[in-house]
């Protein structure tokens, strides 16, 4: 029932979508310069267009904020410690005390993930009083320990006790939204 939803409201996300992306390109190109050369009387053609636009933004917002209600939270922590269970994590290449008898290969996790516009906006604030950006750094203590707990999921699947040479990459994706990747090499251990 669940999937059946995701998938009706993503088939209505992309109906909004695609009214947003003609609503502007009508108004931009076609409305915008038959508006500059001809009566100041705005033309139906030209209203339903600023409405697909408008209609289109307002499904897109529904659908999203439908999807979001009705996943599951996320809780970090617990995903992180359930995760880790019986797994060593280690920013080397080996671990002492300890022989590393298989190399299972690469393992990897990564989120994409963002603040809501009203963080956004004190952060913003901040950034022009000075001091920490907490929402950001809150944001990406998240971020991290989802990836990581997703690099050790994938991990525990290949049947490893550890994982060596961890890494972190971050890059910026859009406007306040980070994408974090967690990589490294999962090994058996004698």
């Amino acid at each position: 029932m669940k999937k059946v939803l995701l998938v009706i409201l993503k088939f209505f996300r992309l109906i909004g979508s695609l009214g947003v992306v003609l609503g502007i390109f009508v108004l931009l190109f076609i409305g915008g310069p038959w508006y500059l050369y001809n009566d100041p009387i705005i033309p139906i053609w030209l209203k339903t267009a600023a409405f697909a636009f408008l209609g289109g933004l307002l499904l897109v917002l529904i659908t999203v904020a439908l999807e979001q209600k009705s996943s599951k939270p996320v809780n970090v922590e617990q995903d992180l410690e359930k995760a880790q269970e019986g797994i060593l994590l280690q920013n080397s290449e080996s671990i002492p005390g300890k022989i590393i008898s298989a190399n299972l290969g690469l393992v990897q996790g990564h989120t994409i993930y963002a603040i809501w516009i009203g963080k956004d906006l004190s952060s913003v604030i901040r950034l022009i009083l000075g001091g920490e950006l907490l929402e950001y750094t809150d944001m990406m203590g998240k971020a991290r320990k989802l990836a990581t707990a997703r690099m050790l999921t994938e991990a525990k699947k290949l049947g490893a006790d550890a994982v060596v040479n961890v890494r972190f990459m971050t890059t910026s994706v859009i406007g306040s939204a980070a994408e974090l990747l967690a990589y490294g090499t999962a090994v058996k251990l004698k």
